[in-house]
Formats: C-alpha cells, sequence, structure tokens
C-alpha cells in the first residue's frame, strides 16, 4: 500500500469530478446589438471642474446670543489678540453678534474693536455708560476697503511688496474721541477704577483660574 499514491489518485479524481461538473454548467452567451463604434460620452459624466451641489434651502444662520453675565457696561478682561490681559469695556452687542468694547484707548491703549464673546472673561465690574452714545457705531465702521485686483506683472510684484500699513477712517476716529471722553469722566467718578482698567490682567504659577471670582 502506498499512501502517497493513494492521495494522488483521490486529487485526481476530486480535479474530474470538477471539471465535469463546469462542463455540465450552463453557458453565458453575450449577444451585441450593433458592432459600429459608440459615439460621444459613455457612462456617468464628471466635470472638469469642481462645481458645488445646492442641497436645500440656504439655512439662516442668526446671531449668538450673548451670555447673560455680559451686559453694557460690564468690564470684560481680553484672552486673545494684541490686547490680550487688557480691561475693557462692552458698550453694546453688534449685529454681526460680535461685542464692542473699548479701553477706553486713553486709559490702557484699546480703541474701539470687535471681539469675540468666546475670548473674554466677563467680570464682576461694571462701568456706566451715562451719556456715551454708541447708537451710530455698527459693523460696517469696521469694514476693510477691498484692494483692487491685479493681473499679470503687477501681481508678482505686489506679491512680494511690504503690506500697507491700515488706515483708521476720520469718522472712527471721531467716534472713539466721543466715547471716551465720556467713559473716561464716568470712570473718573469711581476711586481708584482707572487704576483697575489701566492694569494687565496676568496669572503666576501659584494661582487657580477655576477657583478665582471675577
Amino acid at each position: 500500500f502506498d499512501p502517497i499514491s493513494s492521495v494522488f489518485e483521490l486529487k485526481m479524481a476530486r480535479g474530474h469530478k470538477v471539471l465535469k461538473l463546469r462542463a455540465q454548467a450552463k453557458k453565458v452567451t453575450l449577444k451585441y446589438e450593433t458592432t459600429a463604434p459608440t459615439v460621444g460620452a459613455v457612462g456617468k459624466y464628471y466635470p472638469a471642474d469642481d462645481i458645488v451641489q445646492k442641497k436645500g434651502p440656504t439655512p439662516v444662520r442668526n446671531a449668538p446670543k450673548v451670555r447673560a453675565s455680559i451686559v453694557p457696561g460690564t468690564v470684560l478682561i481680553l484672552l486673545a489678540g494684541r490686547f490680550r490681559g487688557k480691561r475693557v469695556v462692552c458698550l453694546k452687542k453688534l449685529d454681526s453678534g460680535l461685542l464692542l468694547v473699548s479701553g477706553p484707548y486713553s486709559i490702557n491703549g484699546v480703541p474701539l474693536r470687535r471681539v469675540n464673546q468666546k475670548y473674554v472673561i466677563a467680570t464682576s465690574t461694571s462701568v456706566s455708560l451715562d451719556g456715551v452714545d454708541v447708537s451710530k457705531i455698527s459693523d460696517a465702521m469696521f469694514k476693510r476697503e477691498a484692494a483692487a485686483e491685479k493681473d499679470g506683472e503687477e501681481a508678482l510684484f505686489a506679491a512680494g511688496a511690504a503690506a500697507k500699513p491700515t488706515v483708521t477712517s476720520p469718522e472712527r476716529k471721531a467716534a472713539q474721541t466721543a466715547v471716551d471722553a465720556k467713559l473716561k469722566a464716568n470712570i473718573d467718578k469711581v476711586q481708584l477704577l482707572g487704576a483697575y482698567m489701566a492694569a494687565k490682567f496676568t496669572l503666576s504659577k501659584s494661582d487657580k483660574p477655576h477657583m478665582m471670582k471675577f
């Protein structure tokens, strides 16, 4: 008895059985309607450029709600930007949802500017806004002028040129002067409030912000 021969014969028998089953299987024949070449695009068409497909109506994005702790006159601490750590006075909420604040500029150097409520800490200190008129100040006052587009060599040289300094409009300067005059007069009425607004907020190594009461 040769076990190797038996195994070989068993594999051959299985192979013949598989071939027999394949031969008995139903044959599928493809039939073509015509042998003429296909003219035009075939299959799904994909545009060369990315086209944004509009899906449904455009959602209405309302301005975010302001935290209950932030009201006109509240002293805020800025947490980001070039004036981070400075204390400012919240003047009002703009239509865009941003907060209109001022240092005032004559005390700590913070001009009229817009800030996001995510990047401020509201304190329990407040400043009177008696006589401060900010009804004419809107988001349009802070809009920058659109730069003229340049083509060809002009665009190439403009890209390497130094950025032009930002120019403050006369309207904004006049609003800053009017707001600062009234705001500083209200701050001077409270003892040590001017020094408090001028001081910069900082944290030391041993401070615990989560346990502080602002």
